[in-house]
Order: structure tokens, then sequence, then C-alpha cells
């Protein structure tokens, strides 16, 4: 019997996949690929570049809160969802780990991580609720909260706000675009760190940057200047 061969197509446009495409095909697609991926970093070190005007005095603001509270033996309660719960682990985790210098631990939590906290107030109350329960729990007058949002709308997020400010927290805040319900939410006594950028991942970059240099100035603080650097 005859061997059968049956060509793979797409399921989309019903048509045959082009497998062989050719070493000059091959080129031209590698080489798309590539200015695309060095767009990603122009495009990327551009908005860091203009931004740092804007956000250094937010962020200078953000480093004396934080500051504040850990000297005075506070901690950071940090939360987002998505690339911002990343976000908040990672900086919990330079805070009670480090960031580049030794030092002794700084008090931060993330509020993203425990998934039996997480999944029973989802579940018996609301997703709206999952940080906010927490910070009522958790935060004491005098810490801080870190409020991580791109679009600055997150419910949960917003709702964690308003907890901190029960608990007489200082509150600061990381957002893009127009700052969204975030800027309304905080008060004149908190600090809103806002990358002027529409798009989602360009936002989350800045954002690290962002704690980064909350990180590093924390410890230039604590530390002093470090001698023989890199």
């Amino acid at each position: 019997m005859p061997e059968v061969r049956i060509d793979p197509v797409c399921h989309r446009c019903k048509r045959k996949p082009t497998v062989e495409q050719g070493p000059e095909r091959a080129v031209i697609i590698g080489t798309m690929l590539e200015q695309r991926i060095e767009q990603h970093f122009i495009d990327s070190a551009d908005l860091k570049y203009q931004a740092a005007q804007v956000l250094s005095k937010p962020i200078a603001a953000a480093v004396q809160a934080v500051l504040t509270c850990v000297t005075n033996g506070g901690k950071v309660l940090a939360c987002g969802n998505g690339g911002s719960a990343a976000d908040a682990q990672h900086f919990s985790a330079e805070f009670v780990g480090r960031f580049e210098r030794e030092r002794p631990e700084l008090g931060a939590i993330a509020l993203t991580t425990d998934s039996s906290i997480l999944t029973a107030v989802g579940n018996d109350y609301s997703f709206n609720s999952i940080f906010s329960r927490q910070v009522r729990a958790l935060g004491q007058p005098g810490d801080v909260l870190l409020a991580i949002s791109t679009s600055g709308n997150s419910a949960n997020v917003l709702e964690a706000i308003e907890a901190a400010h029960e608990r007489e927290m200082v509150v600061v805040g990381l957002s893009g675009r127009n700052g969204g319900k975030m800027a309304t939410a905080l008060r004149e006594t908190d600090v809103h760190i806002i990358v002027p950028h529409e798009r989602t991942a360009r936002i989350q970059e800045v954002h690290i940057l962002a704690l980064h240099c909350i990180c590093d100035a924390v410890d230039h603080q604590l530390l002093g200047e470090q001698e023989n650097k890199p």
C-alpha cells in the first residue's frame, strides 16, 4: 500500500505553512527579528532617559518615606497584580535579603505570596479584598504600603490604599499613563510615581528601575558612600 502523506494545514487560514523558506528568506526574517528586538531596547532606553528628570523627585520622596519607616522599626507592605505582583516580591526580596551591599535586614512583606490567604479571601469575600485585609491585619502606623498598578485602576490595589490610610500608613504608589484612579486615591502625604507612557511593558520596565533606585538610595543613606565601587 502506498504511503499517504498528510500535509499540515493552518486551521485559521486553511493554507499550508511554508516549511522550506530558503536561506535568503531566513536571513531576511532573522534581520527583521533583530531589528524588532533592537527597537525594544531603544524604546525602553528612550523612555528611561526622558522620565529621569520627571521621576527623580517623586522617587526621592519615596526613598525618604521608606527610610523614615525602616529607621523607626517599621516595614513595607507591597502589593500588585501579575507583573506588578512579581515586582512587589522582587522589592521585598531585596529589602529582606540585600540589594547590592551587605547590610542588616530591612522589613518588607509581599502581600502576593500566601496562596492560602489569597484564595480564602478571594473565595469567601472578594478578589478586591485580597490585599486590603492583609494591610489591616499587618499594617501599623508609620509603615509604608508599596502599591503597584500599571493602569492605576486595579480595584484590589485601590482597596489596599484605603486600608493603609485607615492604619495611618504612608503609601508609595507606582502607576503609568495618567495615574488612573490611584491619583485621586492618594493623599498629599503619599507619593505617586507615574511613568509617562501608555504601554504596559514600558511602564513595568521603569517600575523595576524605580524600585532599584529606592533600594540603592536607602542603602546609601544607611551605609554611606560605597568604597572602591566598580
